[in-house]
């Protein structure tokens, strides 16, 4: 057994597409290696800016030898009526190399037939590997990939240099041009050479030796350990540190080679900017960490983490100072120059900015936001009218700031603090800041009940509109995000408490885009199947119970909480032994009664006691079952649903449904659907059933 090494060395490859691309590496090895046969005792992979690699340990020396069996003709087919073998046998015996003897007749499902078995010995491992090799280049894929040269394959960046090594044997292969070998390359400044690599074990050794660190968790926690000695060498006059952005930090680590830290600073003034100013500045653009106090206020400084070690860091720091107060001076002059104009005088330019060619501009939107969200307040939250509504009416203005065309990330938070300048109301620029929230699946809610309720707005606003058109996603097309959107909005009511009627609040939304959009009730159906897809696949995904999900969104889906109750009754009754049983009667009820809707029931033509006991269970479950849903006790609802088990398995023992007579036929059948109708009031519970 030896390693494994295969290094693929690249121009600089986005930092984003770098840990994807290292998992696809390992997943694809292992398939291909598993289909080949070819064991080895584990896989780690390796990615930087200039390579993606992994390094196998303890690869087998070849393959595992396999048994083949191949199945040949009928022995109808393989014999004529003497016994001699027909061509047909001959044939598939040639194919395969062996003579008619070497085949036996074996039993099938389909009658006898011609069976060939024999040991296959397994290739050596150095034979495979230019083909597994080369075909992992291939299949590698990536957000985007280029062509380059004449060549007609295509990689994230153009492929500089190939390593394949098994042990210390070099594996051949070509790509592109670029013909594999035992020579990696150190970092592109601090080591620009080719070094050699004579056994594969000594990877990571080799590579730290010209100034590269391979493995990306120890190279991000060099980042961590640069970026705090850089701080801890600076003197801001009080205890400093670093805030860190889990995704700046993967950023970063996938930006270079080998991290050196170094600390600069910023003038004073630029803290009278917005903190999400400052810290996108730093972030997005330069890709620098913030500098905090103890009570994580920013301080005019920040970290930077440089791919090269130099010999005057002074210089450094003062390079990225200059860069970095250039882009916070705009940043000034935009904040300065936004202020002289009031969000309230913006408005109307939103105009000039389109929505959805079909559905209007902004200022459009906005004008549906405002009543859209006093329709909802009216219902949700009535005392915050006025500020859940100027909210709305101001949510978009800061689109047209030069703040939020420098920086897009910050509507919301610009339109916020430029509504604070404006001496708004508290209440309004926070909803105004939180209506964008959760940006992203399991990101923060909004705190506020205006500003989730302007959230709301906005979001089933683009929902209904796009779908009233006709632009509902198809496959993983999504280009409004109405998945999100969706989810958004189960998440704010779900999280608010909210009783909402979805269906009501759709069809409201599509009927104030007017002749726009069909709003009719087949638009509002499809969106509510759409909505409800997604409740069910969140609510799995955060491990509610699949078949208690599927009992009660199967039957009603009105109210978001409602169904969560609904949910959380079915998964507690699950465990009832006697609550299976009776699942499992109900589904036979709704197999019997599947094309019957008539519920008239005579009892004067009750023939057994078994039917006038189910008779007289159902009529005292549904005076039960009628005041639990007024109170939404669906435990307790549950609860007496199992009075039906005794008596619905007496029925089905002693009573045909299905009599010759048919009067009496239909009465029964009425009262099986009358004993479903009613259960299914508050879900299926036959969905409950295992098998």
């Amino acid at each position: 057994m030896n390693d494994l090494l295969f290094e693929i060395g690249t121009e600089e490859i986005p930092a984003g597409f770098l840990n994807p691309a290292a998992e696809q590496f390992h997943q694809l090895f292992e398939s291909k290696a598993e289909k080949l046969k070819i064991p080895f005792a584990s896989v780690k992979t390796f990615c930087t800016p200039r390579r993606l690699a992994l390094l196998v340990s303890d690869l087998a020396d070849r393959q595992q030898d396999s048994l083949e069996i191949s199945l040949g003709p009928s022995r109808k087919a393989a014999y004529d009526k003497d016994g001699k073998p027909t061509r047909a046998a001959e044939g598939f015996a040639r194919s395969k190399g062996v003579s008619v003897d070497a085949l036996v007749l074996v039993e099938t499902a389909r009658g006898e037939y011609l069976q060939l078995t024999r040991e296959v010995k397994g290739e050596a491992s150095s034979t495979l590997l230019p083909g597994l090799l080369r075909e992992l280049i291939l299949e590698l894929s990536f957000p985007k990939s280029m062509k380059w040269g004449s060549y007609q394959n295509t990689f994230a960046r153009p492929v500089q240099w190939l390593v394949a090594l098994l042990g210390k044997t070099v594996i051949e292969i070509e790509y592109e041009g670029v013909v594999s070998s035992r020579l990696t390359r150190g970092h592109r400044f601090m080591a620009p050479g080719e070094k050699e690599i004579s056994d594969a074990s000594d990877y990571e050794a080799v590579l730290e030796s010209v100034f590269v660190l391979a493995d990306f968790s120890r190279r991000e926690q060099t980042v961590l350990q640069e970026v705090n000695q850089a701080v801890s060498s600076a003197d801001f006059g009080c205890p400093a540190g670093v805030a860190i952005d889990e995704q700046l930090l993967h950023t970063v680590t996938n930006l270079v080679e080998k991290p050196y830290g170094v600390c600069g600073r910023f003038d004073d003034k630029f803290l009278q900017l917005p903190e999400e100013v400052l810290v996108t500045s730093m972030r997005e653009h330069q890709k620098y960490f913030p500098v905090v106090n103890d009570k994580n206020d920013l301080l005019a400084g920040f970290v930077a983490v440089n791919n090269t070690g130099v010999k005057d860091i002074t210089l450094t720091r003062e390079g990225h100072e200059r860069v970095l107060r250039a882009r916070l001076e705009d940043a000034l002059f935009f904040f300065e120059s936004d202020k002289k104009l009031r969000l309230a005088e913006r408005t109307e330019k939103l105009s000039g900015i389109i929505f959805q060619a079909k559905l209007g501009s902004v200022k459009e939107k906005v004008d549906r936001l405002v009543k859209l969200t006093r329709l909802l307040c009216e219902e949700l939250e009535p005392s915050l009218v006025a500020v859940a509504c100027r909210a709305a009416e101001l949510c978009k203005a800061d689109l047209i700031t030069d703040m939020v065309g420098e920086f897009p990330s910050l509507q919301g938070i610009m339109g916020s603090a430029y509504a604070q300048h404006d001496n708004e109301d508290k209440g309004v620029a926070e909803a105004i800041r939180e209506h964008y929230m959760p940006l992203r699946s399991g990101a923060d809610l909004p705190v506020s009940a205006a500003g989730a309720i302007v959230g709301l707005a906005d979001r089933i606003d683009t929902i209904a509109g796009c779908f009233g058109i006709g632009q509902q996603p198809t496959g993983t097309a999504d280009p409004f995000g109405l998945r999100r959107l969706s989810l958004a909005v189960l998440h704010i009511i779900e999280d608010r408490g909210y009783e909402l009627v979805l269906a009501d609040i759709i069809q409201k939304a599509l009927a104030l885009y007017g002749g726009k959009v069909d709003g009719s009730g087949d638009t509002v159906d499809l969106i509510i199947t759409f909505i409800k897809n997604r409740f069910n696949n969140d609510c799995v995904a955060k491990g509610m119970d699949s078949r208690a999900v599927d009992a009660v969104t199967s039957v009603v889906f009105v109210d978001v909480n409602d169904c969560l109750k609904r949910i959380e009754a079915f998964t507690a009754m699950k465990k009832d032994a006697s609550f299976e049983v009776l699942s499992a009667s109900f589904k036979r009820v709704r197999n019997i009664v599947r094309d019957n809707s008539d519920t008239t029931v005579d009892a004067d033509l009750f023939e057994a006691e078994a039917e006038r006991q189910l008779w007289a269970a159902y009529q005292t479950l549904e005076l039960s079952t009628r005041k639990g849903l007024e109170e939404r006790d669906y435990p307790g609802l549950l609860e007496n649903m199992l009075g039906l088990k005794d008596p619905i398995d007496r029925y089905f023992d002693e009573v045909m449904v299905m009599a010759e007579d048919e009067q009496l036929r239909r009465n029964r059948l009425n009262m099986m659907t009358a004993i479903g109708n009613l259960i299914l009031e508050v879900g299926d519970i036959s969905r409950m059933h295992a098998a």
